[in-house]
């Protein structure tokens, strides 16, 4: 049998009064021996005409992405209709399987596809697309700038508003392209532009590969509104001035992409928003935008806003966004605080389900716009407002979305202020300013912190706290996690007292009616000031926290409880004087301490010491033992206080006391106080035990001389059994007689050891005088007549019974002893 080849290329010529569309199958032909068949489809159209291809069907047997038997390929920028010119023009894809090519448009007049096979067989339903001749105008965006295919110039004088595509829009555009588009105004006039269609590969968030981008004015020297690519929905763009520059660029790669490219309109106009309002008010247009603006803080700064066309009524049927945003970085945290005097929005018809039908001013205070949740406003307002009103953000964001609706009106000022935001529980400072006060009619308990907690407080910052109880109450503080920035930490005694904490501190003060302060301590690093009851004579505590410019901590987190006023001695605590020595030690030693009862803050045990005047007190602790770590995280449980100078802060005790350790302290003056308190967050334990003792110092001492530490004490304190001469020196205690310590227990049952054997040889005794007594009766009965017999038994018997009969007949049992 004979094979017949039949020629396979075909060409479509669009001619004036020929058909301007038709449709293209696969050719058919046999091929038994397996050659190598490419059938070349050109489409040709006429003047100021483009061909536009879409497949209808396409089933290739090849496999994708190889495509090695049997291909299609596509050429969308062929200048030369002539086959043989194909290899110059750019590629545009390889394809088989059964996904077809997207839809194409000549860059230019004409368009090839190249369908190659070395199967045995070719049929029509292969493949099988339509083709249409389409005019060219759509692409002439404005007077097109020579030599190049896709870019233009646009004047507003020609063409006021119009089309703007890019270059084969809606089939897939061409690689390695470089298009402009430039739109020249007149003066006050602006361009928008309003993208209906948007689809560009997408690269990564910085559009790396294609992307269109927009520069506010004539040239790519321009400020970039902005850069875009993927796909973009609602993206409309608004030029500052009268020029505008868009550009479009493609890259040459071999990915197989297929995207749209974009289609929008433009226009040309003098009543789009004026933009002086945004700049009288220290505002920044946000570029591309008809009349958003941003205004932001220059640290606690302050400023006025202001409708579109202000003091004049404003334009109908146009949105404004205004973002309001303080500072926020590791440094500084602010909130906005907006003050409107005036606001006239035309309300219009009422409507049901809206308060606001024509024009409203909404804003939002927790940052909603970050997740484009504007339906979610915390206040809409319209009509006329003339008296002034306050709206506070919740953090550094405020946003307000003003919709001026079809009516006009006169609008809207308000006055706003960047005021930092401490995040600090309690009644701030109407200044603004870091100051919190804590009032017992207000709130019995609460809660209290470091600035923005846990976050690092700032630098540079000093924050006052104010605790005011009422006259008959106290109140308590108890701190929870403590970390203040001390760079010169002594590892052994912890972070406290002045000279330490030099960087960033914590002080606490008792404050008095007449305007005086006695400062409590100072701490910084880990060390947790330990609990803390005001003094009963005091009109509340002050805290005061510092920092410096350099780094930050965590700060600080800390509760308060105002209580009924205790006692001057507290729950346990006693007054000492007239005596020369005396023992202190904490509730229930040697068992451990415990906590406050059930609901109340703190249990206290306050002693004041006062021995004669020009005698001093000597302090020594024997033993110590309280919950805490100072070198670690203070004393935020129970602690010790100390007052032994005459106008300084009490010494802070807490920990663990070695028994190598010499734990003493010695007064300025005639006088010392000790308070031991504990938390409702204590767990207890052994406590303290502490001697003191009145002591002189030399040089002349008419009493006993300690031998090491030189101490003056009375004669009165030798050999009582207490170290009076301090840590280190028991020479009071020294050549005394040994004594027995005498148990009263052990006492009282030696005393009845002794009047039981007293007992029992008292009743041996008479009950033996008894014996030898009947002996001699029994005697005199033999040796008597039976008259002296009766005699005698008469007489026996009525004599009185002696005290020893009766207890011989009681304990007769010891016969046998």
């Amino acid at each position: 049998m004979s094979l017949v080849l039949t020629e396979c290329d075909r060409t479509f010529v669009s001619r004036p009064g020929g058909p301007q569309n038709g449709t293209f199958t696969a050719p058919s032909f046999i091929n038994p021996a397996g050659h190598s068949r490419q059938c070349i489809y050109t489409f040709v159209a006429g003047q100021r005409q483009r061909v536009e291809l879409v497949f209808t069907s396409f089933n290739l047997r090849g496999t994708p992405p190889e495509c090695i038997h049997e291909y299609m390929d596509v050429y969308s920028e062929v200048q030369q209709p002539d086959a043989s010119e194909l290899v110059n023009s750019p590629f545009g894809g390889r394809y088989c399987g059964p996904i077809p090519p997207r839809r194409r448009i000549s860059l230019y007049r004409a368009l090839a596809l190249g369908f190659y096979t070395d199967k045995n067989t070719s049929y029509p339903e292969l493949f099988s697309g339509i083709y249409v001749f389409i005019n060219d105008s759509t692409y002439e965006i404005g007077t097109p700038v020579p030599n190049t295919p896709c870019s233009f110039t646009v004047h507003a004088a020609s063409k006021k508003q119009g089309m703007i595509v890019s270059p084969t829009y809606p089939g897939a555009y061409p690689k390695d392209l470089s298009c402009t588009y430039q739109f020249l105004g007149l003066a006050g006039q602006r361009i928008r532009i309003e993208f209906r269609d948007f689809d560009l590969f997408f690269g990564g968030p910085h559009c790396p590969f294609d992307y269109v981008k927009v520069y506010d004015g004539a040239d790519n020297e321009s400020a970039v509104i902005g850069t875009y690519c993927g796909q973009q929905r609602n993206l409309v763009l608004y030029s500052s001035e009268s020029s505008l520059l868009v550009t479009f660029v493609t890259l040459q790669r071999t990915a197989n992409t297929q995207n749209r490219g974009f289609k929008g309109i433009f226009e040309f106009s003098e009543s789009f928003v004026k933009l002086d309002f945004i700049v009288k008010n220290d505002g920044e247009h946000i570029r591309g935008s008809e009349c958003d603006q941003k205004i932001l803080s220059k640290k606690e700064s302050s400023g006025t806003v202001y409708s579109p066309n202000w003091p004049f009524p404003y334009i109908p049927k146009i949105v404004c966004r205004y973002f309001v945003y303080g500072m926020q970085d590791s440094q500084h945290l602010e909130r906005v605080r907006l003050v409107f005097g005036l606001l006239d929005i035309s309300k219009g018809n009422p409507k049901e389900g809206t308060d606001c039908p024509d024009g409203y001013l909404k804003i939002y205070l927790k940052g909603q716009e970050t997740t484009d949740s504007y339906d979610k406003f915390d206040h809409e307002m319209c009509g006329e407002k003339k008296q002034p009103f306050v709206v506070v953000s919740d953090g550094p964001r405020l946003v307000m979305v003003f919709s001026s609706g079809e009516l006009q009106g006169r609008g809207f000022k308000a006055n706003y202020t960047f005021e930092t935001e401490y995040r600090i529980p309690g009644t701030a400072a109407p200044d603004g300013t870091c100051n919190f006060t804590y009032r017992s009619g207000s709130r019995k308990k609460g809660e209290f912190n470091s600035p923005r907690y846990p976050s690092n407080y700032p630098s540079e910052t000093n924050c006052t706290y104010l605790f005011v109880p009422t006259p008959n109450e106290q109140v308590t503080l108890v701190f929870d996690h403590f970390k203040v920035r001390a760079d010169n930490v002594n590892s052994t005694v912890g972070s406290y007292g002045v000279s330490i904490c030099q960087e960033d501190w914590l002080e606490m003060y008792n404050t008095y009616k007449d305007g005086t302060e006695k400062l409590v301590g100072r701490y910084c690093g880990m060390t947790a000031p330990g609990p803390i009851e005001s003094n009963r004579g005091a009109s509340g505590v002050k805290i005061i926290l510092h920092s410096d410019q350099e780094g930050v901590f965590s700060g600080f987190k800390a509760h308060y409880t105002f209580e009924s006023v205790k006692s001057i001695f507290g729950d346990c605590g006693s007054n000492v004087s007239g005596a020369e020595s005396g023992v202190i030690s904490s509730p229930n030693f040697p068992q451990n301490y415990d906590g406050p009862e059930r609901g109340l803050a703190s249990k206290t045990c306050n002693w004041y010491i006062i021995v004669r005047p020009k005698h001093k007190i000597l302090l020594n602790f024997e033993f110590f033992a309280v919950e805490g770590e100072p070198s670690a995280r203070g004393c935020p449980a129970a602690v010790l206080r100390l007052w032994y100078t005459v106008d300084g802060p009490p010494l802070e005790l807490c920990g663990e006391k070695q028994q190598t350790d010499k734990w003493q302290f010695l007064s300025e003056g005639n006088s010392m106080r000790i308070s031991f308190i504990s938390a409702e967050k204590s767990v207890g334990a052994q406590g303290f035990r502490a001697v003191w003792t009145e002591v002189s110092e030399g040089p002349y001492c008419e009493q006993f001389t300690c031998a090491k530490s030189s101490f003056c004490i009375s004669m009165k304190l030798i050999c009582n059994r207490l170290d009076n001469c301090g840590a280190d020196d028991q020479s009071d205690e020294m050549n005394c007689s040994v004594e027995v310590p005498v148990d009263p227990f052990k006492l009282v049952g030696v005393a009845l050891c002794v009047g039981g054997v007293l007992v029992l040889g008292l009743c041996l005794w008479c009950h033996r005088k008894h014996r030898h007594r009947r002996r001699q009766i029994a005697r005199l009965r033999r040796n008597t007549v039976g008259s002296s017999r009766r005699q005698l038994s008469t007489s026996g018997s009525s004599r009185r019974q002696h005290v020893c009969d009766e207890l011989g007949e009681r304990f007769a049992s010891v016969d046998s002893v």
